[in-house]
């Protein structure tokens, strides 16, 4: 288990970066968690991290790649909703990588 420092804190990681206490999340720890992957957060970015806490709240589970495809599209349309533009967004792992952004758990399908 490791740590992220902010603001005098320590928050707890998994061995995978993620979040241990989903509690934990805000937008300051989303960038320093981007900074550890070595992305600069855009409003693209944060477009989709909400849309993934949504999904989070509706159906109590971190999609994998296929369903946050689907969802994006049907939230913010098929040329945001597409695998390019989210490869893109997050370095070929957007399943994977927003949902530790977003502060969720990993996708149970995610290796």
């Amino acid at each position: 288990m490791s740590t992220l420092s902010l603001d005098n804190r320590d928050i707890a990681l998994d061995k995978d970066g993620f979040l241990v206490d989903l509690k934990d999340w805000s937008k300051p720890v989303a960038q320093a968690l981007a900074e550890r992957e070595g992305l600069e957060l855009t409003p693209e970015h944060w477009e989709v991290l909400e849309l993934l806490r949504q999904f989070y709240q509706e159906f109590e589970l971190s999609p994998a790649t296929r369903p946050l495809i689907k969802y994006t599209a049907l939230k913010l349309g098929p040329d945001k909703g597409n695998s390019l533009h989210l490869n893109r967004l997050f370095n070929g792992t957007p399943a994977k990588l927003a949902a530790k952004l977003a502060g969720l758990p990993k996708p149970t399908n995610c290796i």
